[in-house]
């Protein structure tokens, strides 16, 4: 059980005994004290520096007293050894704050340098003690809407390519509201300006508004010259502040307290999205990002510990509603290329040497290209004459089939047939079709010898119309191989509108006075 602690006027009657030279049984008796409890608070006075320097009555202040006696309950004695621990103490505070630093790594290094030095629990009690006497926290109070907080982690995902089967790491940005703690995260490929950019827009998209300050870390993509008073941003981030009416601030240089709450966020992405995530393998980048949004969404609605309310819940009453409106548009960051359009009708990006066409009747001519990591536009004389996605798992060879001419797309129709596809167009047509295309199709041993006569079969519609080409199908049920050019022949002489001796003759009757009716043969 703790013992009670004495007022200041017994610790300073205590402190001018010792003094004075009065021997501890007589201190004892005079204050009322036990032996053992005089001589606890007199071993923890012997740290105060006019006492240690000479053994003059130096006027010692209530507070100065109480710092010593109520914190330094099981301080250590005085000596060469706690005068080492607070030199090496002195270093050690500025190596914690590095990346990848321990004590448990420092205190090896403290005692490789002192033999005699503390052991592992009591070096982590003092040097706790010692942080909390020199390093006092300050306390934020943030302001709704303000400012957002944003960085890259520094702890990568990864996506295993479906393609190649390789394993690409991925940068993860992340953002928060450090008001309500609303937080946001994506991965992209890079710290590049297109993907930085790319997350702002979809962090704005997240957030459904824009604040006053986007707050940074000093990012190469956002600033050209740290400087704790007049940092120099990159010309991306001046024409991101025009466009969504806001303004970029940074960081202090290796003053990790001005990030305090992003810094925080990145520790509860580790927890709360890379841990569960660890057991799913996705398959591109796309992927990867939707399962970081399964988890992102449950974080943000999950309350806070010892409270009903979420962080959710927090911005949609007091943040939501103090944020700059979106503009209309998203911005849009695009690099600009003049190229001329080649042979086979296919432009190629340098960033990374995939081809992506354009209609083949510009081969030859100068084409502007406008292009970024999700799309590439294509111009002629500022007329946009195609438009291209892009993703983590394109080929390497981009095309739309409108932009070939008509005998290459017959070649690529062609190479893409499938007997369900062929069988599913004669279908449209009729059931006798189906079934005379299918006859066609398994008409040798390998069926594909036989897609392009099954095509032009369906193809005769166009000509003769789909209801004579089921009546020419209808005819040819009875062959045992039906053929392309038997169905042509049909066609031709007109044998389909001639009907067959098994069709019921659905002529009516014409009335005639000569002809008896049903009552005379009665």
């Amino acid at each position: 059980m703790a013992q009670k602690t004495i007022s200041m006027d017994l610790a300073q009657q205590v402190r001018q005994l010792s003094i004075d030279k009065v021997p501890i049984k007589e201190i004892t008796r005079r204050v009322g004290l036990t032996r053992k409890t005089v001589k606890k608070y007199l071993r923890a006075m012997q740290l105060l520096p006019s006492q240690v320097e000479d053994n003059s009555a130096t006027v010692v202040s209530d507070k100065e007293l109480a710092v010593i006696i109520y914190n330094n309950d099981v301080s250590p004695l005085p000596g060469k050894r706690i005068e080492n621990l607070i030199k090496h103490f002195e270093d050690a505070k500025n190596e914690l704050h590095k990346p990848g630093v321990k004590k448990q790594m420092l205190w090896a290094e403290y005692l490789s340098e002192y033999a005699d030095g503390y052991k592992y629990s009591q070096y982590c009690r003092l040097f706790m003690k010692f942080l909390k006497n020199s390093d006092p926290a300050f306390h934020w109070e943030y302001t709704p809407g303000e400012f957002i907080q944003v960085d890259f982690a520094g702890k990568k995902l990864s996506y295993i390519d479906k393609r190649t089967d390789e394993v690409v790491w991925c940068q993860v940005f992340v953002g928060i509201l450090p008001f309500s703690g609303l937080i946001f995260c994506k991965a992209v490929a890079s710290q590049k300006i297109s993907d930085f950019v790319h997350c702002i827009n979809e962090m704005l998209k997240y957030m459904g508004g824009v604040t006053k300050t986007i707050l940074c870390d000093n990012l190469k993509t956002a600033v050209t010259r740290a400087d704790r008073f007049e940092p120099v941003f990159t010309e991306i981030c001046y024409r991101l502040s025009d466009h969504y009416n806001t303004t970029f601030s940074a960081t202090r240089p290796a003053k990790p307290t001005d990030k305090g709450m992003i810094e925080n966020a990145v520790n509860i992405i580790y927890t709360n999205i890379y841990a569960p995530f660890r057991n799913e393998t996705p398959g591109s980048l796309e992927d990867l990002n939707g399962y970081i949004r399964k988890w992102l969404d449950i974080l943000n609605v999950k309350p806070y510990k010892g409270n009903s309310e979420s962080r959710r819940d927090i911005f949609e009453r007091n943040e939501k509603a103090v944020l700059k409106e979106l503009p209309a548009s998203r911005f849009l960051s695009k690099k600009q290329k003049e190229v001329t359009l080649q042979r086979n009708y296919y432009i190629q990006l340098p960033d990374n040497g995939h081809y992506y066409s354009a209609p083949f009747e510009y081969i030859g001519q100068k084409l502007g290209v406008y292009y970024d990591e999700r799309s590439v536009e294509i111009y002629f004389n500022n007329e946009r004459i195609a438009i291209h996605g892009r993703s983590s798992t394109e080929a390497k060879y981009v095309r739309i089939l409108e932009h070939m001419p008509a005998n290459h797309q017959h070649m690529e129709e062609t190479r893409g047939w499938t007997i369900e596809e062929l069988l599913r167009k004669a279908g449209w047509v009729g059931e006798y079709t189906r079934q005379t295309a299918k006859r066609i199709i398994h008409s040798s041993i390998y069926p594909e010898q036989n897609y392009k006569a099954c095509n032009a079969m369906i193809m005769l519609q166009k000509k003769y119309t789909k209801q004579r080409l089921e009546n020419a199908c209808r005819r040819a049920s009875n062959v045992a191989r039906p053929t392309l050019k038997l169905i042509r022949n049909i066609l031709e002489t007109g044998l389909d509108k001639v009907p067959e001796l098994f069709d019921e003759d659905k002529t009516p009757t014409p009335r005639h006075g000569n002809i008896r009716g049903p009552k005379e043969y009665k």
